[in-house]
């Protein structure tokens, strides 16, 4: 399912391409400004089963996406500028900016690099588990879960379950179903308990993934010296916060926050919702960031930022930076605001 929804995405950014319907549309459709999401920048990798490539661009294609935003005479800025521009309707000129997601160590690596190039700034949301080297990345454990096995038997929704694995048409079907599954559980112990179980079953360290591939706080501290850079808070957990009573979500983005302050001596204004879609992050995440004085807080819901989102700072969209179409001739579309608009159909605030 997931393949294919990648491939009928993939048509339509083309035909709006081939089509040249986007540059039409883009005086009506891109709003006031943008902001990218990405998780993992780093070079391409040579591995068949990448499940999780959607999370992931290469420094060439980020260079490229910079190129594009600065030719369109878009500013980059930082999120207290954008938060300043919306709270000002301050709307002459668009702005962009560039946030990652869960802090992992290939920020450091190979995006600030790039956007030092372009002196671009930039955002940076850290989990607190995460940082602290205890965090779970679980759908990193399944995709390596997967990788080694020829077959999973399981039980889901009460149902014995096998999963043939051997193949790799056969190993992408089983992420798409699993994954799925793993969502849809009723809490984070009972997702925990699951991919702990797959993990002891095939021989995955879960415990070591973290470390592998997120900052610690001591990297975090010396790459805060960074000027471009602006750090988040990405909660404690990276845990569906929908699915926790108020008390929980309180201490998450509260504590997580303090966390960060406390160690890097920073103030930080600005939130991601772990997930970020409608399951994870809804109405009552959004009033409970704006409550405890967070400037902005970020989605992962696709759309373009809108003098109308100056009202909802606690629940702005994001365009992602997609691993899966990592094409040049998609940048203009992407910018143009016709893809999400379609997608929104032609919504431009969703705060439901």
């Amino acid at each position: 399912m997931k393949t294919f929804r990648d491939r009928v995405i993939r048509s339509g950014l083309g035909a709006l391409h081939v089509t040249g319907a986007h540059r039409l549309l883009r005086p009506m459709l891109a709003g006031v400004g943008t902001i990218f999401m990405l998780h993992h920048v780093r070079p391409r990798r040579d591995v068949a089963f990448q499940p999780n490539r959607h999370l992931e661009i290469t420094p060439e294609f980020l260079r490229a996406t910079l190129k594009h935003v600065r030719d369109l005479g878009i500013d980059i800025v930082t999120l207290d500028e954008m938060q300043r521009r919306l709270a000002a309707r301050d709307f002459s000129r668009r702005f962009a900016c560039f946030t990652l997601d869960d802090g992992y160590r290939d920020n450091r690596d190979y995006a600030a690099p790039v956007m030092r190039e372009f002196d671009a700034p930039f955002t940076v949301y850290v989990a607190s588990d995460l940082a602290d080297g205890i965090g779970r990345l679980w759908w990193v454990a399944l995709e390596r879960v997967l990788a080694r096995a020829d077959s999973v038997d399981i039980i889901i929704d009460k149902i014995a379950t096998r999963l043939e694995t051997e193949t790799l048409a056969g190993k992408r079907a089983a992420f798409a179903i699993l994954h799925e599954w793993l969502r849809r559980l009723p809490d984070s112990a009972a997702l925990r308990h699951e991919v702990a179980s797959l993990c002891l079953r095939f021989g995955v360290d879960q415990d070591a993934i973290s470390r592998e591939l997120c900052m610690s706080w001591d990297e975090l501290k010396a790459f805060a010296g960074e000027p471009l850079l602006t750090i988040g808070a990405h909660t404690i957990t990276h845990d569906n916060l929908a699915k926790q009573s108020e008390a929980s979500v309180l201490h998450e983005i509260t504590t997580n926050r303090a966390d960060i302050e406390a160690v890097l001596q920073r103030k930080v204004a600005h939130l991601a919702y772990p997930y970020g879609d409608k399951d994870a992050a809804g109405p009552r995440e959004f009033a409970l960031a704006r409550r405890t004085g967070f400037a902005t807080a970020v989605t992962t819901r696709p759309g373009m930022v809108f003098a109308g989102n100056a009202a909802h700072p606690t629940a702005l969209p994001r365009i992602s930076l997609n691993g899966n179409y990592q094409d040049q001739r998609f940048l203009p579309v992407l910018t143009s605001g016709a893809a999400t608009a379609l997608w929104n159909r032609f919504r431009r605030v969703d705060v439901a």
